[in-house]
């Protein structure tokens, strides 16, 4: 599987699109806009687009996947139902930050923690991964020790817990739990800024490296 990070909207969020390689076919992860630039990547790798998977419901990774999968004709997958409210919302909030084509939707599947979500030949596993957004997830590819993480976890950083139903305690205990157990060796693509993996996390974010959660590595 290879993963192309295209970043979109004003907010530069990491928009992933993933091919797998044995079929050209392609998932993309949280298309938020510019639709152009991710039409590009898929045309560049010769993929056809076969899953739209979303990790939450902010805008900047949510804005225009209803359109982006409506011209497909593919279905969304993801979040988990608990981002419902921030999905019903993308339109006001295009309006507000001026994004537009930003429309909401409803997924035509919505994810818990332990299911897996495929495409061509590839196999993605959902933990729910709550703190950012109540509803937020993860998509993890275990053979290649990749994650999409959102707006989780950021190379020396972590989720704002700020905006309505975050929470701080929840954000570091879906890292610490969730993820952590993943392994150090992991990479992991965030919702935005360079990817680093979780064993560079743990050594030295300020936020959940171990010698701040007194985990042992």
């Amino acid at each position: 599987m290879k993963v192309l990070v295209v970043p979109v909207t004003p907010f530069q969020q990491n928009c992933s699109v993933l091919v797998c390689e044995e079929t050209l076919r392609a998932a993309v992860v949280d298309p938020g806009g510019d639709l152009d630039r991710i039409e590009a990547a898929l045309t560049a790798q010769g993929a056809r687009l076969e899953k739209v998977l979303l990790t939450h419901g902010h805008i900047d990774h949510c804005g225009q996947a209803g359109v982006f999968a409506q011209r497909h004709g593919v279905p969304i997958e993801g979040p988990h139902e608990e981002d419902r409210f921030w999905i019903a919302q993308v339109g006001e909030q295009g309006q507000m930050f001026g994004m537009r084509g930003a429309a909401s939707f409803e997924p035509d599947r919505w994810l818990v923690d332990g299911d897996t979500v495929s495409f061509g030949r590839q196999t993605l596993e959902v933990l729910h991964t709550p703190g950012h957004t109540p509803g937020h997830v993860v998509f993890f590819h275990r053979k290649l020790r990749v994650a999409i993480v959102g707006d989780v976890l950021f190379q020396g950083s972590i989720g704002r817990t700020d905006f309505p139903r975050g929470d701080h305690a929840t954000l570091i205990a879906s890292i610490t739990q969730k993820l952590w157990p993943l392994g150090n060796d992991v990479t992991f693509v965030p919702g935005h800024g360079p990817v680093s993996t979780f064993g560079d996390e743990r050594a030295g974010n300020p936020f959940v490296g171990d010698a701040v959660t007194g985990r042992d590595g």
